[in-house]
């Protein structure tokens, strides 16, 4: 089929050129996904997302390039993406790991998901505008102390002892309430 003919399909929602693109993508899309996000469940819900995507927005799609090139593109953006909320939630788990999951008489603590992030967020109140800027690039933009220096205008020294400040008061203020499975949960 020509090219321009599926992307005017595409666009108006015509389901018999959705299906072809469809069937004529998917494993491609699929085997390329998997090689940026090494998953294969991941990857076919990135490539399933997006047709769910093309789908719903079609007419909102503006393709300039080719299909193949927007599609390819599509799918490595999602994969980038799923990787750096990959790597943002390992830094909510270097931030929690250590803290304990029992009160002080032993029993332990049975929060919801969102009373933890609730106190999370309550304990980060606590710091100095500036500390917090610094502790969240660090551990949930997973930024490197050295980059966070540089935007700032500040000595990497300076950037450590504001995320071991933060480290401190999040230790304390959350230690009686954090069980460690809550904070997989948490982390979902």
């Amino acid at each position: 089929m020509e090219e321009r003919y599926l992307i005017e399909g595409l666009q108006n929602r015509d389901k018999i050129v959705f299906d072809f693109i469809f069937q004529y993508y998917y494993s491609g899309l699929c085997a390329y996904t998997e090689t940026i996000a090494k998953n294969e469940k991941v990857a076919e819900d990135i490539v399933q997302d997006l047709f769910v995507s093309l789908w719903v927005k079609s007419d909102r799609i503006k393709i300039t390039s080719s299909l193949k090139d927007y599609l390819f593109s599509a799918v490595k953006n999602r994969a980038f993406d799923f990787l750096k909320h990959e790597k943002m939630k390992s830094g909510k788990m270097q931030v929690l790991t250590g803290l304990s999951g029992t009160n002080e008489d032993g029993t332990e603590l049975w929060f919801t998901e969102s009373e933890l992030e609730a106190l999370i967020q309550k304990s980060l109140e606590k710091l100095s505008p500036r500390c917090r800027e610094i502790f969240e690039m660090s551990r949930f933009q997973g930024q490197k102390n050295q980059d966070i220096a540089e935007k700032l205008g500040i000595s990497k020294r300076t950037v450590e002892l504001q995320i071991s400040n933060a480290l401190k008061v999040l230790r304390k203020d959350l230690k009686p309430f954090l069980p460690l499975f809550l904070i997989m949960l948490l982390l979902k």
